[in-house]
């Protein structure tokens, strides 16, 4: 399967250490990987990871990827309004 994939912010310069490229790169994997697959073949710990994206929306790290998939991978460090936006904190609520 062949997949369009993109990382962000301090992930690029991890990735291009391992020898990877990561904007808009067209990726052939084997098919039924999940996110977490992904990132292992990338050579990143799950740590490195805060946030996952497939299609544009926030998906978590066992989804299973599928032909044609656009995903984007987001570092720890992301301002804290954008990862509540996002989705991936919740907002804590007012007591």
């Amino acid at each position: 399967m062949k997949i369009t994939f993109n990382a962000f912010s301090f992930l690029q310069e991890k990735l291009s250490k391992n020898g990877f490229k990561f904007y808009n790169v067209d990726m052939e994997l084997a098919d039924k990987m999940t996110v977490n697959d992904l990132i292992h073949q990338l050579k990143l710990m799950k740590q490195d990871v805060e946030g996952v994206f497939v299609n544009g929306k926030i998906a978590s790290f066992d989804s299973i990827l599928k032909n044609g998939d656009r995903v984007g991978l987001l570092p720890p460090g992301t301002p804290g309004p954008y990862r509540v936006m996002l989705g991936i904190i919740k907002k804590e609520k007012s007591l």
